[in-house]
């Protein structure tokens, strides 16, 4: 009988399907993909979960504002999101959707049976919300009064609601942290954990909303829908089929999870009210909760208001899948957040693509095609730098298992391109051009070339999982199948007499001038489109009647009565007036002093807020409005035609 391979389950955070997520977002599903193939190609049984989380206030709020359905909402959103998931090679085995059937049924047992020991209660809940985040908080916890996660402002809310009786399970999954050292990493996040959460004290927490209606009903009490981050934890045992009341096949068999792998920002989630969920169902807890850095841009967090998001189809359009994926995988720290610039990108698909990689394959594979007939060489003699190659070729492997072991993705590709600059180097050290000037030396050279490509699929092997695509065409080129090339075994197994494929280009150079010209001209923000407005036509008689003069402001400050209105003392050269006007939310009253303006000068004056106005400066734009400033040059009193 032969021996069952080993199971490793993985999990993605399922994305929020409120919106298309950015390159930040989908690094998770690429880095999550790179794990799982490396894991594959040991010899594991894997199981990866990824999905989408489809509940919750905003998205019922998103839905009603686009006059449509929640149901229609997220079903366009989670198909884009799968579609991006697709186009990024992750190789899941189940995406799910918290609207899916088996997961709403499994929920609501799980609710049922949870109320029923009693780790569920009735109560209520009075505090600040956050519809953003999905998420409650005490006055304490706010910065600055809003939401200490994202923030944006929180709302008031009061409401009936079931809690879960967190305060019972505070002691033992202390316990368990403390005596599992290796249950949150990186070793930063379990100290935050303890320290600012679970030894201070612990609080129910609310499990139940009422407010509205988008979630998985609690089906014994009308009017009550599970908490959305209650549903989307949950995620992780329904897409296994798990059930508080029976056996589950697939439950049983991949159940724990290996690895939890999530974003940093939602940590507190999955290492302390997860797992006391679990505790209370009597389920045992994940192995291992991964917290990975963001991916920023430009050095700040992505966000829309920033205008500094990225998207994936983005970068694969103008890069492609694997360069993308690359760069992704490889800029990432451990522990630390890592940042995406266009010119980093360039850069990295330049040098480590284009030059170690891409003309290594390239270059190796034509001096076979050209010395040889492109056929692989037998090996005939041995000197001195092979010995060096082939020892670093056999260890890499081992390097890159230390790595991923340790879910180190970047020092693992690190490993690898060592391989493949000590592969350039040999190249330079035994310069195969030259020893095929000379018959006496074409044996020496059958084994340069030898060794050079089976180093070659030894990269190629460890690559796979990161870069599928990268590692499948140079496999093309070696003419290896993959499941020949994985793992990468021993040095030596490229058999001689093969016959090679057509060497080809991995990688295009990139002109950065050129492609950051293109990149900052399509995201230059399109011209809006103005309607032309209904407008009563004058005669110059009637222009002519109203006075325009320039006129230099002298002080400017609030009205005290208003938040509206600025005030100005303004030269107009022939007297100086008091000129009131409604742009204090978009001016500091120091910006305005000793500018020169328009002014309607013959305005019959007007009382504002108890304070005379004698006259009126112009100003363009009805959101934003900007003063027309004129040149320092123009004398106040000037008549402007």
């Amino acid at each position: 009988m032969m021996n069952e391979k080993p199971k490793y389950y993985l999990t993605t955070a399922i994305a929020y399907a409120s919106r298309v997520p950015h390159i930040g977002n989908t690094y998770e599903a690429v880095l999550a993909d790179a794990i799982a193939r490396y894991k594959r190609a040991e010899g594991y049984d894997v199981f990866f979960l990824t999905g989408t989380d489809e509940h919750g206030q905003k998205i019922q709020e998103q839905a009603e504002q686009d006059g449509r359905t929640p149901q229609a909402h997220v079903d366009e959103i989670a198909g884009e999101i799968r579609r991006i998931w697709d186009m990024m090679n992750v190789s899941y085995d189940r995406f799910i959707r918290t609207t899916d059937e088996d997961h709403v049924a499994i929920m609501q047992k799980a609710f049922k049976k949870l109320y029923e020991q009693g780790d569920i209660y009735k109560s209520a809940y009075e505090g600040k919300y956050c519809v953003a985040c999905e998420s409650f908080y005490t006055e304490s916890q706010l910065v600055n009064g809003k939401c200490p996660d994202c923030g944006r402002d929180v709302r008031e809310a009061r409401e009936e609601a079931y809690f879960f009786r967190l305060s019972k399970y505070a002691s033992a999954l202390e316990a368990h942290i403390e005596s599992h050292p290796e249950f949150i990493q990186p070793e930063s996040r379990k100290n935050e954990m303890l320290n600012n959460f679970i030894r201070p004290g612990l609080q129910d927490f609310c499990v139940s909303r009422t407010s509205f209606t988008w979630g998985v009903p609690v089906d014994f009490d009308p009017g009550h829908v599970v908490y959305v981050w209650v549903d989307a934890l949950f995620n992780y045992v329904t897409a296994l089929g798990y059930d508080p009341y029976a056996s589950s096949e697939l439950f049983d068999k991949y159940w724990p999870a290996d690895v939890h792998l999530i974003g940093k920002d939602i940590l507190r989630f999955h290492t302390i009210y997860w797992p006391a969920m679990l505790m209370a169902l009597n389920v045992p807890l994940p192995k291992q909760v991964f917290g990975h850095p963001w991916l920023l841009s430009n050095g700040d967090k992505m966000s829309k208001s920033k205008g500094n998001v990225i998207y994936a189809e983005e970068l694969v359009q103008r890069f492609g899948v694997d360069a993308t994926r690359y760069y992704c995988l490889h800029e990432m720290p451990f522990a630390q957040d890592g940042t995406l610039t266009y010119e980093l990108l360039i850069s990295r698909i330049n040098t480590d693509l284009a030059n170690i990689l891409g003309n290594l394959v390239k270059r190796s594979v034509s001096m076979a095609q050209k010395y040889f007939g492109g056929i692989v060489p037998q090996p005939n003699e041995e000197q001195d730098p092979d010995e060096e190659l082939k020892a670093l070729a056999a260890q890499t492997p081992a390097a890159v298992k230390r790595c991923m072991d340790g879910l180190h993705v970047a020092d693992a590709l690190d490993e690898i391109w060592t391989l493949l600059r000590r592969s350039n180097k040999y190249i330079d050290e035994t310069m195969p051009w030259v020893l095929a000037k000379d018959e006496a030396t074409m044996p020496r050279l059958q084994t340069v070339i030898y060794n050079l490509l089976e180093s070659l699929r030894i990269a190629a092997s460890l690559l796979a999982p990161f870069l599928p695509e990268t590692a499948a065409r140079i496999f093309a080129q070696l003419n290896v199948q993959a499941e020949e090339g994985l793992p990468a075994g021993e040095f030596g197994l490229l058999v001689p007499g093969t016959v090679l494929g057509e060497a080809e280009t991995l990688f295009e150079r990139i002109d950065e001038a050129k492609a950051l010209a293109e990149i900052e001209a399509a995201h230059e923000p399109a011209k809006p489109v103005i309607p032309k407005p209904e407008m009563k036509e004058i005669t110059i008689d009637d222009f002519a009647a109203v006075e325009l003069r320039a006129g230099k402001i002298l002080s400017c400050e609030k009205l005290a009565k208003s938040r509206k209105l600025l005030k100005m003392k303004v030269d107009l050269g022939f007297e100086e007036r008091q000129i009131l006007s409604g742009i204090a939310p978009y001016y500091q009253p120091e910006e305005l002093v000793g500018k020169t303006v328009a002014v309607v000068a013959n305005l019959a004056p007007a009382t504002l807020c108890g304070e005379r106005s004698e006259g009126m400066i112009l100003a363009s734009g009805e959101e934003n409005p900007r003063v027309l400033f004129l040149d320092a040059a123009v004398n106040p009193g000037d008549k402007i035609r």
